[in-house]
This record gives structure tokens, sequence and C-alpha cells, in this order.
């Protein structure tokens, strides 16, 4: 051991000191130690060790110190988080956080269990948002880039469906209105017409098409269908007609023309691993020779562009055939359970306001006499009910022409904006949009908005749904006695406004094919 002398003392131990050069680099330490002059050895420094009765005394001081009361708790989180403690789920509670997008492009974050269904997150949604109604309400499942759509069944498990989804994609869900999710139970002639149903059906037994129709529905089957369909080429950008069988078994088409036996017969997609999608703007994007256009691809893969199989149909009532037919393939019994479901679901009080109430069904409204002095009676010959609807119209034409007459009531009581505050009104929306709309919530019969006309300056449009197909009535401004009216029959019956318009079609078809009964609302979260 070598001592050197000075402010500090550097010891230097080394096993041996026959070779210093080597053994002062490769195993010699250093330590540098104070000089203690009353000691004689050398003492190293060690690791202080600090006591509790310093914690103690620091708690004791700032227990002293009175607490001061936090006056924002909800805003304060154990993990400093900016997210508000009454908006976590309680740590027992298996929960899970999803985004759903309203109509306005505005969105909202629920808190839903791991096996909420889309009914379940709709419920939530229809009270969050403080809906006025329960019924036919439907998550949307939107693929922007690629122009799908589809209706999430109320069964289907929601945190399922966007596990499929790409981590990169857009894929979105859509919190609206669809009234045509259960139509075709309620007229399946109309949805499955009997040029589409295959002759390979059982007919044996008497039964007309109608007939045969409903008792499958009724058992939670589907008949088969057939048809032509224009397909796109994976390799080339042509489209091919081909004739398609949807069975139980799967979807087959044609390889000869027509031909259903089974040599010609082509084995395309299997229904219980796969989902159907409408397709928008299906011109644009697929280059689709019409717009009734409709993909399948498969159920458990997220959505790709070279897994479509894209389908063009050539009517809305052909793709909706299809399209439904799919459905009940694949679910079966489970969407006849679902229907039921969703006609016992409760209604608010407030559904019988205008919005809902005047969409009730027909059936319940009788025509009336009261005329005699036996109190009313309810007139069962419908010609002399239509005559009674004609006559009630023009005495509530003539009323409310003389009350807007009074000298009382300047224009400025009921000003002909009303309209814009009206969720059936959609401002300068086009005629193409506004079928889109309709289309989106359902082609059932009543389904109707209003917009300004980009064609005639002044003028409104009505875009009324009947049998499938949007129909569109020009809504003309008149005078008459200087007073500003509107009319859809060349001034037959004038309206004051477009609200009292929408009420009167609303109990009177007048000239429409169909009473006015569900309006095409769009949804803001």
């Amino acid at each position: 051991m070598m001592e050197v002398a000075g402010p500090w003392t550097e010891v230097f131990e080394a096993s041996e000191l026959t070779e210093p050069s080597e053994t002062l680099l490769g195993s010699s330490t250093l330590t540098l130690a104070p000089l203690v002059a009353e000691s004689p050895s050398v003492r190293r420094s060690q690791p202080i060790t600090i006591t509790l009765n310093r914690s103690r005394g620091v708690a004791s001081f700032s227990s002293s110190v009175p607490s001061i009361p936090n006056p924002f708790p909800e805003l304060c989180t154990p993990s400093k988080s900016p997210v508000l403690i009454s908006s976590l789920p309680t740590p027992t509670t298996n929960k899970h956080l999803i985004k759903v997008y309203g109509e306005d492009s505005h969105s909202r974050s629920v808190w839903v269990s791991r096996a909420a269904t889309a009914r379940d997150v709709c419920h939530l949604l229809v009270q969050t948002a403080h809906c006025s109604d329960q019924e036919n309400w439907a998550l949307l499942e939107l693929h922007p880039t690629l122009g799908l759509e589809r209706c999430l069944e109320d069964h289907e498990v929601v945190l399922d469906v966007q596990a499929t989804w790409s981590l990169k994609g857009d894929t979105r869900l859509v919190f609206c209105k669809n009234y045509a999710k259960y139509e075709f139970f309620r007229k399946p002639v109309l949805f499955f017409p009997e040029s589409m149903i295959s002759d390979s059906a059982d007919v044996s037994k008497g039964m007309t098409s109608s007939e045969l129709i409903q008792n499958l529905l009724q058992s939670g089957a589907c008949p088969e269908i057939q048809g032509f369909l224009q397909v796109k080429e994976s390799s080339r950008k042509a489209w091919k007609k081909v004739y398609f069988f949807l069975r139980r078994s799967g979807l087959y088409c044609s390889t000869k023309g027509s031909s259903k036996e089974p040599r010609h017969l082509q084995y395309v997609a299997d229904l219980d691993d796969l989902n159907v999608y409408t397709v928008v703007n299906s011109r644009k994007l697929y280059g689709a020779p019409t717009d009734f256009t409709f993909c399948i691809k498969p159920s458990r893969n997220p959505v790709r562009a070279q897994d479509l199989k894209i389908l063009c149909a050539e009517s809305e009532q052909t793709r909706t055939c299809w399209t439904s037919a799919f459905r009940l393939f694949k679910y079966g019994k489970q969407l006849q359970c679902n229907y039921q479901l969703s006609k016992s679901a409760p209604r608010s009080l407030e559904g019988n306001k205008l919005s809902d109430g005047k969409s009730r069904s027909e059936a319940s409204l009788v025509a009336m006499d009261f005329t005699g002095n036996a109190g009313g009676r309810v007139i069962q010959n419908p010609t002399e009910a239509q005559s009674a609807e004609r006559e009630e119209g023009q005495a509530w034409r003539r009323r409310e022409a003389l009350r807007c007459s009074l000298p009382n009531l300047n224009s400025g009581a009921r000003p002909s904006s009303v309209h814009q505050s009206q969720p059936w009104f959609h401002g300068g929306v086009s005629r193409k949009e506004a079928q889109r709309l309709i289309e989106k919530q359902g082609l059932v019969d009543g389904m109707f908005l209003i917009r300004e006309s980009q064609q005639h300056a002044q003028c409104f449009v009505l875009s009324l749904c009947y049998k499938l197909k949007t129909k569109h009535y020009l809504v003309i401004p008149c005078e008459e006695g200087g007073r500003k009216y509107f009319t859809m029959d060349d001034g037959l019956t004038l309206f004051i406004d477009l609200l009292q318009l929408v009420e009167f079609h609303q109990i009177n078809k007048g000239i429409l094919p169909v009473c006015l009964k569900h309006p095409c609302v769009c949804v803001a979260l």
C-alpha cells in the first residue's frame, strides 16, 4: 500500500508490486479520502442513512397547516387526467368506449359493456341525446372511402363488428333512423316480386306466390331468389351480366345463360361468412352502369377493395330484394325475433307530437259522419268515405282562408319561414341528395322531406317515397286577395305556409299517392 501526502489521501491497493506498470493499470483502485490528523488509519466515506424521524417531522409540519378546500373537485382525478371522474366507468365494471356519429358529422362517445348489441347502443343514445321516441333507430356501419353502408342488425355485438375494422381506415358508426329495416315483414310481396322467386320453390300445395312468401317469412325462411345482375370483373373495368341464384346453401352463378343445371352452376360465396353492403356513389367510385349497386364481402376480414364482390341491379326494387334475401338467409328466425322486439319497444309520451303522432297507421283513422242526430256514424262505404274526405278538405280550406282574411291578423303572425325550424325541411339539398337521404332512412311509403327547388326560384319540392321509389312534387307560391299562399294542385288547395301543407297531407292524401307519414330527419348528437 502506498500513501501520497496532500489535502487528500490517494490510496493505491495492488496485489503485487513486482510489475508496477501493469498492476497499477489493471487491478488497482483509486479512493479519495480526507486526511484526519487524530486518526492514524484512513477511513472511507460511507453513505448516510436518513432516519424515519425526519419524515415524521415533515408530516407533522404539513398536518399543522390548515387544509384548503378544493373548489373544483370534479376536475381532479388520481391520474391528473383531463377526463372527468364522472365520465369514467367504475373499476369493477368491464366497459369500453365507442364513438358514434350523428348525421350532422358530430360525434358522441359512450361507455358500453363488452356484450352490448346494436339495440342496446341505440337505446342508450336515445336517452343521452333526448330523442322524442325509441322506434326505428339503427346503427349504420359507414365506410366513406369505399362508399359502403350497412345497417347493423339489432342483435349484433358492436365491439365484434369494430374488431373487423382496419385501424388505419375511416370506418365509423352513424346513429340514424331506419324505417325499412323490417318492412319486408309488413309488405313481403313488394320486396319479393314473383318474377324473382325461383320456380324450384315449393308451390305444389296450391298456394299463391304471396301466400308462399308470407308463410316463409313467418317461419324465418326466405324464398330462393334468381335473376340477372351485373358483376364487375376483377381484372378489367368492364361489367358482365351474369345470372345468379341465392339459396340457403349459398350464392351461385350460372356459367351458361340462365341454366340451373348443376354442371352449369358455380359456387360464389357462403352466406354465413359474408355481409351485404349498399354502395353509395357507385358510378363515380366503381364505374357502375346504374345507381342500384350493392356488394358482399367476408364478415371476419377487414374491408379491402380487393375483397369486395360488387354487384349491380337494374332497379331499386331488385336491389332491395337481393339485400333483404341475403339478410333472411343468413339470420333466419333471428330477424323475426328482432322484428317482434322492435314492435314491443316502449313509446314515449312525446311520440304523440307532430313528428311521430302523425305517422301512425292509416288503419287507425276512420271516416265519420256527424250530420245526423245520432251523434255520428262510421262511414263503411269506401266511395262515400272518399267523398267525405274531399268535402272535409274543401271545408278546411274555406275555414283557413276565412281565418287568414280577418283584418286583425297580419301577414307576420305566421311567417312563411316557419318551415325552416321543422325537422323535415332540408334547405337547398339537390334532388340526388334528397333521394339518398330517403334511401338511407328507409324506402317506406310515406317517407318525405321538403327542400328548396334548384330550378324554380321561390319554389319548394316535396320528395316522397312510394313503392320503393322517390317522387318529387313542386310546391308553387301564388297570391290570392293580396296574400301569399302555397299550392301543389294549381291553386285548388291553398296553404298559408309549408307547415300547414304538411299537416294537411299527414291526414289527407290530396294529389299524393299516400299520406305523409315519416319525416326524413337529420339526427344530431
